[in-house]
């Protein structure tokens, strides 16, 4: 019997999803599972432990499914825990983003880059690091896989600050395969790929067509060349010139691995990003999401004019838009590779990873070891194997390695309860133009969110 936790179920995003993709295993369901579905948002946590169940008969499975609000109860004795927490995502997003640029710093997104991004970081390595401590208790040999972000810093402090195996899981490779299949025009099943980095920066070093072997590079440089630059432009406008001026690829869009880039704002609209009027208040006010937060293209333009104002908003990924299920009545898969771990670790089935989130050790040789890195890997009973990359090139490698002393400087802060770690790592981060500001900015964000933040002294 295998037992799965799975830490913040109630996720409307990936909660139903990841249980449904756990349930259509057969590899993992033959040998007996029991899910532990663990959420304090109980409304929530309702809604996947139902979908749960209606999946679970429907695909005659068997499993043990329980609900509970008690993380210990969830985790003992667990082989796996799976990880998807947030504390009111939207109230404190809109904060990570607005209040740093109030002060002048033109972060993008500020939810795994730019200086908001640093107190996300906080917030979500003082839930996590808490859980691993407890799993270091409760469930020692468990593999923690973490969806909540920011991916890299949260594993970096898991990793360092524990004896828990943890591996961080991004679908943003993937979104770089759709975006490589459909620039190439060959199906993702034809397209084979090895790409690396840091989590929403990373870069393809290997793009082949799999049947016949050929470098897909010169093809999709001639494509590049001849592309409107209006064409998907908030999504790859800023990866056309990061391709053209360092030679790679990279992944997965514009608005995310601009977070890590001082000079980014110039090819992508943050503006956008949780527009309101300053005069009449702040979105964090009444949790809302705007809906152009990912992408213009999100937007739906065809409106009419009056629009209920006190109606609030869906998140991305909300219950409403989701959809789990096809029209012949068979169920979706997510695509995303917890599965294949968990089927791999107790089937003993080698399995490829296209990416995973993972300290370092070598992998990229010229990034620190102890860096948390993404990689390509396989995994089978003995654990996850990393695949030994090229070096990045330099100007790549040395964006990175900036990051990787401001994730260093983050997890001291939290280690060591220092607001002085944290200034630093506020310092050096690229959009950072101001001390003054950046002082000013830092104790507005620790007395607006210390509810939910460490203690930093």
């Amino acid at each position: 019997m295998t037992k799965i936790a799975y830490i913040g179920a109630g996720s409307i995003q990936f909660g139903p999803i990841i249980v449904q993709d756990i349930l259509l295993s057969e590899k993992l369901c033959r040998n007996g599972i029991e899910i532990f579905l663990m959420d304090i948002e109980l409304s929530h946590l309702d809604h996947v432990y139902n979908h749960a169940e209606y999946v679970n008969k429907k695909l005659k499975r068997n499993a043990k499914i329980i609900k509970t609000s008690s993380q210990s109860e969830a985790i003992k004795n667990s082989d796996f825990v799976i990880c998807a927490l947030e504390k009111d995502r939207n109230i404190y997003w809109s904060q990570d983003f607005h209040i740093p640029r109030k002060y002048g710093f033109k972060q993008v997104y500020g939810e795994n880059g730019g200086v908001g991004s640093l107190f996300h970081a906080l917030r979500n390595i003082k839930s996590i690091v808490g859980l691993a401590r407890e799993m270091e208790i409760l469930c020692p040999n468990s593999i923690l896989l973490n969806f909540s972000n920011p991916e890299h810093k949260i594993c970096e402090a898991v990793s360092r600050l524990t004896s828990i195996s943890v591996v961080g899981l991004c679908h943003g490779v993937f979104m770089g395969r759709h975006q490589l299949s459909e620039l190439l025009k060959i199906p993702l099943s034809d397209l084979q790929t090895k790409a690396c980095g840091m989590n929403h920066f990373s870069w393809f070093q290997e793009i082949r067509q799999k049947s016949t072997g050929k470098d897909l590079y010169p093809k999709l440089k001639s494509i590049e060349k001849d592309g409107d630059w209006i064409a998907k432009w908030h999504e790859i406008a800023l990866g056309r010139i990061l391709y053209r001026r360092f030679g790679q690829w990279p992944s997965p869009a514009s608005n995310h691995y601009g977070e890590y880039i001082k000079w980014a704002e110039e090819f992508v609209i943050p503006q956008l990003q949780f527009f309101y009027d300053p005069y009449e208040g702040h979105p964090w006010d009444n949790n809302q999401i705007p809906e152009g937060v990912y992408t213009v293209d999100r937007v739906n333009y065809d409106r009419k004019w009056k629009k209920d104002w006190n109606k609030k908003l869906l998140p991305v990924g909300s219950v409403e838009e989701i959809v789990l299920e096809n029209k012949d009545g068979s169920f979706k898969s997510s695509g995303e590779i917890a599965t294949l771990i968990m089927e791999s670790f107790v089937c003993n089935e080698k399995q490829w990873l296209e990416a995973v989130n993972v300290p370092n050790k070598g992998s990229i040789p010229n990034l620190p070891n102890d860096l948390v890195v993404e990689v390509p890997a396989y995994c089978d009973s003995n654990g996850i194997e990393t695949v030994k990359m090229n070096p990045l090139p330099e100007p790549i490698a040395a964006i990175i390695r900036l990051h990787a002393s401001i994730h260093k400087l983050l997890v001291e802060a939290y280690d060591e309860e220092s607001k002085d770690k944290l200034l630093q790592a506020i310092l050096i981060e690229p959009t950072v133009n101001s001390y003054r500001n950046a002082v000013d900015m830092c104790n507005e964000m620790l007395e607006l969110q210390k509810d939910v933040l460490p203690n930093i002294k």
